[in-house]
């Protein structure tokens, strides 16, 4: 394993000895001698400072007048706070909040809801609702205050008063209207809807308010031993590198099919989500992926794909699903395991809280350690940092919901690191970070059709590379998702700006064919600025759209061939990766890599023996790197690409990590036991 990374690497850019003041606020939250407001660097009057002052600082602390927050931020700040330090708001109080229609009040009066009607009652609770309901200027209040109510079992509105809601011209009102109104049993009603439903979401949904859920047969059969499921909430699980499809998707399609061949594990449910397009080309919630390994389709009332900051309004919804879903398989479900800290990940926590499952939870310190690096500025992106600080609570409340936490393995760091950016997991005891199981990939399988895609695409590469005539040119690699984070559009600028360009050929596989993610198409502009002033870079460029895993397994062998036609070498340049596992898959294939500090890849890629580590943080730092890459001898690339591989085989395979994760399902598992006698 590497030595520990370097203090810029773990604190997301503070310099040695220089304290966070994010991370000194959440460590003492709460304390008068700590408000998290002295060490702040950017300038006043600071956002960043005013928000963290009122989340965690001592009570009281953010009750002046702001400077630059808005009275609505700091309404949320406070009510985050009193349900960090426990203390139940009251029902009416959170329907207050819930009236501002923000995504982000939103998800915290969810989350403290059940206590809120358990600690103040359902009667007290469902007058609130009325209230709000009632008073309601906006509609888009409308729908959250239904879904609260059909959350814990409250009538706020009688079946009078629901019905004309379940004719709604608003989507989000007339399915929480339905969903509320049949809560109790009380039949679908067949005049709520004028004609039939529209699509195929909403033909689903009335099919199971008035059947019941769909028959999802399928898993019987599966051998004895626990019912795992796993959730990927985010893109699509077989088409890695489109959209907001990465590595995960690599990740959970081989560890769920190692799991179900463990011992212990008689079955494996990987959870994604599918969208109104999806349904319409394709009904089916429930299919066989593999032997034991089984994907669960749960709808989403989007017509694109679920993307993570739109998951905080389907919340409820997809709680609800889950809920259903789960239950019905026909096969009692004994753990799930979530990843990710967002309001999708929540929605499955409250599914396994309604449906007793265990809860086991990956946490990672993202977006904790890039807090005060991003936001502690001039000009913050008010959006952005709401959103981080967001999704910060939402780690925390995951971390108070699972019955189990794991992180991502990162060498001596690995938990210990959690325990600097989740100070609450050191009350847990033994119960906080048990272990950081390291990840893993597939073994590989060679396909004669998958040999003649990769021969195609070496086609287009030797193409490029006879327009540059060279001995064994030296080719850069780069493959994932077009996304800011993976920062591509930097990698053709470092390309250029270095001189690269005239050395080397560069090819950058991601993204979908037909380029209509925004993100992505935002991505293609900026790599096509960094090339308008060099046609000599755009010669020797080649784009290509996401190809499959296997696909991209066997192009990466051919190309690391001692007897190939190239001298291959493979370039992560992300910002930061938790574990990379394209890196992973690289080196397995006997390529040269280079990858970030930043991030996990440092816990197995040493720098100078088995791989290059380069700062990504910029296109001069990025640039020296992929200088130093072109410039290492065939000879010394060799050694270092054999000394990975052999560490990637022996050490990081998915049926390890299978292994590895069994153990903490099985403890889980049998403590619930324990507890439900």
């Amino acid at each position: 394993m590497s030595p520990v990374p370097s203090a810029s690497a773990v604190t997301g850019g503070a310099p040695a000895g220089v304290p966070d003041p994010f991370v000194a606020a959440r460590a003492g939250e709460g304390r008068r001698d700590v408000d998290g407001s002295s060490a702040w660097r950017g300038p006043e009057p600071n956002l960043l400072a005013e928000l963290v002052r009122a989340e965690y600082g001592p009570r009281g602390a953010g009750d002046g007048r702001p400077a630059v927050a808005t009275p609505a931020d700091l309404d949320l700040a406070r009510f985050r706070q009193r349900v960090r330090a426990g203390r139940t708001p009251s029902p009416e109080e959170c329907v207050r909040l819930l009236g501002g229609c923000d995504d982000h009040s939103a998800a915290a009066v969810f989350d403290v809801w059940p206590d809120v009607v358990l600690r103040h009652g359902q009667a007290r609770a469902a007058r609130a609702l009325r209230g709000g309901l009632r008073a309601a200027r906006d509609p888009r209040a409308t729908a959250p205050a239904l879904d609260l109510a059909a959350a814990t079992g409250l009538r706020p509105l009688r079946p009078s008063e629901l019905l004309p809601l379940c004719a709604a011209e608003d989507r989000a009102i007339r399915h929480a209207a339905l969903r509320l109104l049949t809560a109790d049993g009380t039949p679908f009603p067949a005049r709520a809807m004028t004609g039939d439903p529209g699509d195929a979401y909403e033909r689903l949904l009335h099919e199971t308010l008035r059947d019941g859920p769909p028959c999802l047969a399928g898993s019987v059969g599966l051998r004895p031993g626990m019912f795992v499921a796993q959730s990927m909430l985010l893109g699509d699980l077989d088409r890695p590198g489109e959209g907001s499809s990465g590595g995960l998707g690599v990740l959970l399609g081989s560890l769920g099919d190692a799991l179900a061949r463990t011992d212990r594990v008689g079955g494996v449910l990987t959870v994604v989500t599918a969208c109104v397009p999806d349904l319409e080309a394709d009904p089916v919630l429930l299919r066989r992926r593999d032997r034991g390994h089984w994907v669960l389709r749960i709808p989403v009332d989007s017509p694109h794909p679920l993307r993570a900051e739109e998951a905080g309004r389907h919340r409820e919804a997809m709680a609800w699903w889950a809920t259903r879903l789960l239950t019905s398989i026909g096969r009692p479900i004994d753990v799930l395991h979530v990843r990710y800290a967002d309001d999708g990940s929540l929605a499955l926590a409250e599914a396994a809280r309604r449906t007793g499952l265990g809860l086991v939870f990956t946490a990672t310190p993202d977006p904790h350690r890039q807090v005060t690096e991003r936001h502690d500025t001039a000009h913050p992106d008010p959006v952005a940092l709401r959103q981080d600080l967001h999704r910060v609570f939402v780690a925390d409340r995951l971390v108070e919901r699972a019955d189990r936490v794991v992180g991502i393995a990162g060498g001596a760091r690995g938990t210990a690191e959690l325990l600097r950016y989740f100070p609450r997991l050191a009350a847990r005891g033994r119960g906080g970070v048990l272990s950081a199981p390291p990840e893993g990939i597939a073994p590989y399988r060679p396909s004669a059709a998958r040999a003649r895609r990769s021969g195609l695409v070496l086609g287009r590469i030797d193409a490029l590379a006879a327009a540059h005539p060279a001995d064994r040119p030296v080719v850069l690699l780069s493959v994932g998702r077009l996304h800011p984070v993976k920062q591509q559009d930097l990698l053709v600028r470092a390309w250029i700006e270095s001189g690269c360009h005239r050395e080397s050929l560069l090819v950058v596989v991601g993204g979908s064919a037909t380029t209509t993610d925004p993100v992505e198409r935002a991505m293609h502009a900026r790599m096509e600025e960094a090339l308008s002033s060099c046609d000599e870079a755009r010669e020797r460029l080649l784009l290509l759209p996401a190809l499959s895993n296997p696909d991209v397994r066997m192009l990466e062998r051919s190309l690391a061939a001692p007897s190939g036609r190239f001298r291959a070498r493979y370039v992560c340049p992300s910002a930061k990766e938790e574990f990379g596992l394209a890196v992973l898959e690289a080196m397995e294939a006997g390529l040269l890599v280079a990858g970030p500090r930043r991030g996990g890849v440092p816990a197995y890629l040493v720098d100078g023996l088995n791989g290059i580590l380069m700062d990504t943080g910029g296109a001069a730092s990025l640039g020296a790197g992929l200088r130093r890459l072109v410039q290492i001898e065939d000879d010394q690339a060799r050694a270092m690409a054999a000394r990975a591989q052999r560490l990637v085989r022996t050490t990081y395979s998915s049926t390890a990590m299978a292994r590895a994760l069994a153990h903490h399902y099985t403890a889980v598992t049998e403590r619930k036991r324990r507890s439900a006698v």
